[in-house]
């Protein structure tokens, strides 16, 4: 396949990929690993390698996929007990304005020789939107100097202007060249090329605590590209049992210009690093088991893992407009804010039956920690990633010609997260809560010759 044609591909894919499961990245890559709660890294029946373990490719054979995943996430927020008890702060309301996305994803594979293969996954990694209605509450309460009502609600629910959210979306082309060094061993190597893109809006009382409030909200989109790599190892210990493992680094990404007010260090925002182990079992000749760990390193991305509630940065010296003074503003470097996400752990579990030569049927149950806590609610409003339970279904059926089609469903149970409601700038007072819950649906065309 021409670089072109990749190309192609990655820009049809980008407007689109936007999802958040374990954290902000997908529960899983390819709808096969959707169908079996994301459990691949010892699997060897598709083209995505690149996402899940690029040593599994040269299993794979010559091969390609395609698919579309409808998803929806249903996230929302809400403020109690604010001010003094009053409640003239408080709020509810879902940030769905924009509900439905669709996610395509593309696997090619070629055989050089018998123990060489060479291919490309294409895919989105992750992310997270959220987009919340203004006129919530009254902005004259939003003055920490002098609050005074308006009588009319004019601010949305961080009290700034319009409506309030964020769309980060990501994007990775990885390019795969997986060894077979050993009729039942092989290891792979997958450059990962990322693109990312960025808006926020409704942010604008956080220029007090901003070390670049001209570059902090309501800039438009930004994009940025990075690289990093993806390494993976594939065994067969016996005819009925299959091991693998797999490690991608950080992928260091071009900084976001026009929110170097935001981010820390002055727009940075890479994708974690994160390492998985998976082991695959057939334990008859109609029924296979598969069991999946990962660990994503959120709190190595400084934007992500830093500590909303940093204490030294001072947002009254410039109050209301900004800059905030001290090293812990947002945008600095350093200790700046930031969403304060801890790392995660995710637990995939999958299980397949061969119904028939021609169907092969799915389920699969995926538990990811909830990297959000109590102390950092207020600013996860824009990114509630608050889910831990997934419940997943799916199909494989052969086509007379022997290519296949694909189905996979998947549920992610309503999860929530309080705390003290603390506007970084002003300390409203009550408690704020976060919620979400996800429904995908996808559908792939797959082909081996």
């Amino acid at each position: 396949m021409k670089l072109k044609h990749i190309a192609a591909l990655a820009a049809l894919t980008l407007p689109f990929a936007a999802q958040a499961t374990d954290g902000y990245f997908s529960h899983g890559y390819g709808m096969k690993a959707k169908g079996r709660g994301g459990a691949a890294i010892a699997m060897t029946d598709d083209a995505f390698g690149g996402a899940n373990n690029p040593a599994n490719m040269v299993w794979v054979g010559r091969r390609v996929d395609v698919g579309l995943e409808w998803f929806r996430p249903d996230r929302d927020a809400s403020r109690t007990g604010s001010a003094g008890g009053s409640g003239v702060l408080d709020f509810s309301q879902d940030g769905n304005d924009d509900k439905d996305f669709f996610i395509p994803e593309f696997g090619y594979n070629h055989m050089l020789n018998q123990n060489l293969s060479l291919g490309v996954t294409v895919y989105g990694n992750g992310g997270m939107n959220t987009n919340y209605a203004g006129n919530v509450i009254d902005s004259g309460f939003c003055n920490p100097l002098a609050p005074a009502p308006t009588g009319t609600r004019t601010a949305n629910g961080l009290c700034g202007q319009g409506k309030l959210g964020v769309d980060l979306m990501q994007l990775i082309i990885a390019p795969t060249l997986s060894w077979k060094f050993h009729p039942s061993h092989s290891i792979g190597v997958a450059p990962l090329i990322g693109y990312q893109r960025f808006e926020a809006y409704g942010l604008q009382p956080f220029a007090a605590i901003s070390s670049d409030p001209g570059n902090l909200t309501n800039r438009g989109t930004d994009d940025a590209w990075g690289f990093g790599v993806r390494i993976g190892y594939h065994g067969k210990l016996a005819p009925t049992v299959s091991v693998g493992a797999t490690w991608q680094s950080k992928i260091y990404m071009s900084e976001f210009d026009k929110y170097k007010g935001l981010f820390a260090e002055q727009g940075d925002f890479d994708i974690p690093m994160n390492f998985g182990l998976g082991v695959a079992w057939q334990a008859t000749p109609q029924v296979m088991l598969t069991a999946d760990y990962v660990r994503i390193f959120y709190n190595d991305v400084k934007s992500v893992g830093n500590p909303s509630n940093q204490p030294n940065c001072n947002p009254m010296v410039n109050f209301p407009t900004g800059p905030g003074v001290g090293g812990d503003c947002l945008g600095a470097s350093g200790s700046s804010i930031g969403f304060g996400w801890d790392d995660v752990n995710v637990f995939k579990l999958g299980a397949e039956y061969r119904l028939n030569p021609a169907w092969l049927l799915r389920a699969g149950y995926n538990y990811s920690d909830n990297p959000i806590g109590s102390r950092d609610v207020t600013f996860n409003i824009l990114a509630p990633g608050v889910i831990e339970h997934h419940l997943t279904l799916g199909f494989t059926y052969t086509l007379p010609g022997g290519s296949e089609l694909t189905g996979m469903y998947f549920h992610a149970f309503e999860n929530d997260t309080t705390g003290p409601a603390n506007n970084p700038y002003f300390n409203v007072g009550g408690t704020d809560r976060i919620q979400m819950s996800q429904n995908g649906l996808g559908i792939a065309w797959g082909m081996k010759w």
